[in-house]
């Protein structure tokens, strides 16, 4: 509820990730400013789930380099088990000799929230920022956000 004051782009991934998750993180930042220079503001949230590596700073210097106004959130295990289990998204921990080097399997969908109306639309990895900056530009105008 604090973050999704108004059409919000949620993603849920982890900063040590090779390739999806800086790549979709960076789409969403992209469309939010596409989308400001258009003058429709909106929010995005990366939520990470691998809190046991991504702290508070780790998250902040992420977000940071994907858009100055992206919120980053961790938290403890539990809290980002039922904060996946409410967006339904899948994570595990692969398999790895390493107990500090190690991948994360999870699926790789950008949430459209709304604060009146919870879930609006997902977007698939690939999307190009225009793209979504477009889809959401639809639904900030049909709110009236």
């Amino acid at each position: 509820a604090d973050i999704i004051t108004r059409p919000t782009l949620v993603y849920f991934g982890y900063t040590f990730c090779p390739d999806v998750c800086p790549m979709d993180v960076a789409v969403m930042g992209q469309a939010a400013s596409i989308l400001d220079e258009g003058g429709r503001k909106i929010n995005t949230a990366f939520v990470t789930i691998d809190p046991a590596r991504d702290n508070v700073e780790t998250v902040a210097e992420f977000t940071d380099a994907m858009h100055p106004e992206m919120v980053g959130l961790t938290g403890t295990d539990e809290q980002i088990a039922a904060a996946a289990k409410a967006y339904k998204v899948y994570y595990q921990k692969a398999e790895s000799d390493d107990p500090e080097y190690y991948l994360m399997d999870h699926s790789a969908f950008i949430y459209l929230m709304a604060p009146e109306q919870g879930f609006l639309q997902v977007y698939r990895h690939g999307e190009a920022p225009e793209a979504v900056a477009e889809s959401v530009g639809c639904f900030v105008d049909a709110l009236g956000a």
